[in-house]
């Protein structure tokens, strides 16, 4: 088997969720018939409904059933833009491709909050953007934030930007979708007007994640079909999903104490690189991170190709999002903070729920071995 060290893609689907998806699947029913088994499923989805936003810091009826992070930012972003006072979206540089390229697809002017060397959003830049910001040309702020950066683990400063963005009268979205079971995000105290939520990033089924909108958001969207979720996002729900995401939730949040221990993990892998490879970056090190994310570059030794070395050993890691994976460009995050040449010499290694100490001593060791062999070579291009 091999080492799988790239749970920021997916994370494998816990033994919690499958049980609750073979129940669910086993009960069948769809949950808008009226009859037993329809509504034995309608109370396994609002349970799960209920589950996930007790978790999160929400009320279950503000909470969307979608098939993602990447469709509920962009039903946020639609349904943001219902607001005839919103004619400029705010997006930072750190976005995923889903809150980055949906916010440009739209026609609406769009301005990058930048980042700082350290990872994080420019909170001052932010700041000094929206006092001088002029409601009688510019409308209503609306802006696009990470609250974990995928890339490198960063966490971002949401409840400062959304105090700042609430005090404007503006509008924020928060992609949280790297936040589950890692930082304990609660939407309620980031000051967010919609939120994005995915079950696969915790060990939950793909294909399945959330949008919530907080009652005092616009979200006006078509209603076209069914008018399943509140008309928000019309068809049969996916109620095994649900239950296989509700599962996963409560997992993560039980053994929250275990997944803080994963830094002790991460940063023996660090530990291990830097002793090799002194000049070896961290990128986003120097600020508070996900306990299981590790971002690293060795200047002169390309990250796609590290990545296809370690997977000819049987580790499984990446060189950015897997949304990212196989384009010529380097993760626009990791550019933005380091540099086009240093960022395409970087590689993720991100653990999770299933990591054990002997996964990361076997990275260490394949790593360490195609670095000795490399390190030659690189040291004539130095």
């Amino acid at each position: 088997m091999p080492v799988y060290l790239d749970h920021n893609a997916t994370s494998p689907i816990r033994p919690e969720a499958r049980d609750a998806m073979l129940k669910a699947m086993a009960i069948g029913g769809n949950p808008s018939s009226v009859h037993g088994a329809g509504r034995c499923a309608r109370t396994l989805l609002e349970n799960a409904r209920s589950a996930i936003a007790k978790a999160i810091g929400t009320r279950s009826q503000d909470l969307t059933f979608t098939s993602g992070g990447t469709e509920s930012n962009n039903l946020a972003i639609a349904a943001a833009l219902t607001c005839p006072d919103v004619k400029r979206i705010l997006v930072s540089v750190l976005e995923h491709d889903a809150a980055w390229m949906g916010a440009h697809a739209t026609g609406y002017p769009v301005e990058i909050v930048p980042a700082l060397p350290n990872g994080q959003i420019d909170l001052r830049w932010l700041e000094q953007r929206l006092t001088n910001w002029d409601r009688d040309t510019e409308g209503r702020p609306f802006a696009c934030l990470q609250a974990v950066t995928s890339e490198t683990g960063v966490i971002q400063p949401i409840d400062e930007a959304g105090a700042m963005i609430r005090a404007a009268e503006g509008l924020l979205l928060v992609d949280a979708v790297q936040t589950l079971g890692k930082t304990g995000f609660h939407f309620g105290r980031s000051g967010a007007h919609y939120a994005s939520i995915s079950a696969h990033k915790v060990g939950g089924p793909q294909g399945v994640g959330a949008l919530i909108v907080s009652c005092d958001a616009p979200c006006d969207l078509p209603r076209r079909g069914g008018g399943q979720e509140k008309g928000r996002r019309s068809g049969t729900e996916n109620v095994p999903g649900a239950c296989g995401f509700a599962a996963a939730v409560e997992a993560a949040v039980r053994d929250e104490e275990q997944y803080t221990g994963l830094a002790a993990l991460r940063d023996k892998a660090e530990i291990a690189i830097r002793a090799a490879a002194p000049h070896a970056v961290v990128i986003g090190g120097d600020v508070p991170r996900t306990p299981n994310c590790l971002a690293i570059a060795i200047p002169g030794w390309d990250g796609g190709m590290q990545v296809i070395a370690l997977d000819l050993a049987g580790i499984c890691i990446s060189a950015g999002s897997a949304c990212s994976s196989g384009k010529s460009t380097a993760p626009r995050p990791w550019t933005a903070i380091v540099g086009e040449d240093l960022a395409r010499c970087g590689i993720r290694v991100s653990l999770g729920w299933s990591t054990t100490e002997a996964d990361i001593d076997q990275f260490i060791k394949a790593w360490t071995r195609e670095y000795a062999r490399v390190a030659p070579r690189l040291k004539e291009i130095a």
